[in-house]
C-alpha cells in the first residue's frame, strides 16, 4: 500500500511520514521532494523553476513508487505536496491504474497555523515573505480542500502522533502505539526537521 500525504508546504507532511515510518513496522519513507532536488542540481539556477512542471519528476516519481511498491512488502510513505489535478492524476492516478493501492490524505489547517509552523520551521529565522512555501500556501489550501484530494484531515488542534494513527486507522494499518513524551516528541521532530534541512 502507498500512504500519500499532501498538504501545503509546512502543514506536517514530513513529520507525520516519519512518525507512521517509526510505529509501522516493515514501512519505508519514499520522498518524492529527492526527485525534484536531483533535477535542480542538474540545471542551473536561472533556469530552475517548480520541478513538478518537469515530467521528468512525474515519470520519475511514479516509476520509483510502482518499484517500491512491487518489490517492498510493507507500507510505503510518500509525502509531498502536489495540488496540480492533472499531475496528481499522472502520478497517483497511473499508480491506481497500475493496481497498487494507494490511501491519500491531505493535512489542512487554518493559514495562520501553517504560517505559525513555517515559522517555527525556520529555526528562529521567521518566514521569508516571499519564500516559496508562502507564495504558494493560498493556493495550496484552496486546491487540497476538493474533493479530489479527499481523504481531509484538519490538524490545527491535532498533533503529529494523532494524525498518523488516524491515518493508520483509515488505511487499516496496523500502528504501534505513541509511548512518546512531550519531551522526546520535541526531540524527534527537531531530528527530523535537521535531516531535512537543505543548504542548495
Amino acid at each position: 500500500m502507498l500512504v500519500w500525504i499532501n498538504g501545503p508546504f509546512g502543514g506536517g507532511k514530513t513529520q507525520t511520514a516519519y512518525e507512521l515510518h517509526r510505529r509501522l513496522p516493515g514501512s519505508v519513507v519514499c520522498d518524492p521532494e529527492h526527485v525534484g532536488f536531483g533535477l535542480h542540481r542538474m540545471t542551473p539556477r536561472p533556469l530552475r523553476g517548480d520541478f513538478q512542471d518537469l515530467a521528468a519528476w512525474r515519470h520519475g516519481v511514479r516509476e520509483v513508487l510502482d518499484l517500491v511498491l512491487r518489490k517492498h512488502g510493507g507500507p510505503v510513505i510518500a509525502p509531498m505536496t502536489l495540488v496540480n489535478a492533472g499531475y496528481f492524476d499522472e502520478v497517483v492516478g497511473r499508480l491506481r491504474e497500475d493496481g497498487h493501492e494507494v490511501r491519500h490524505f491531505a493535512l489542512l489547517a487554518e493559514r495562520a497555523t501553517v504560517l505559525g509552523r513555517l515559522r517555527e520551521r525556520g529555526w528562529g529565522r521567521g518566514v521569508r515573505w516571499d519564500s516559496f512555501a508562502v507564495a504558494k500556501l493560498d493556493e495550496c489550501l484552496d486546491r487540497l480542500r476538493a474533493p479530489e484530494f479527499a481523504e481531509h484531515i484538519r490538524t490545527d488542534h491535532l498533533p503529529v502522533p494523532d494524525v498518523a494513527t488516524r491515518i493508520a486507522h483509515v488505511a487499516g494499518l496496523a500502528i504501534e502505539p505513541n509511548l512518546d513524551g512531550p519531551v522526546r516528541r520535541r526531540l524527534r521532530r527537531y531530528a527530523v526537521s535537521l535531516r531535512h534541512v537543505r543548504f542548495d
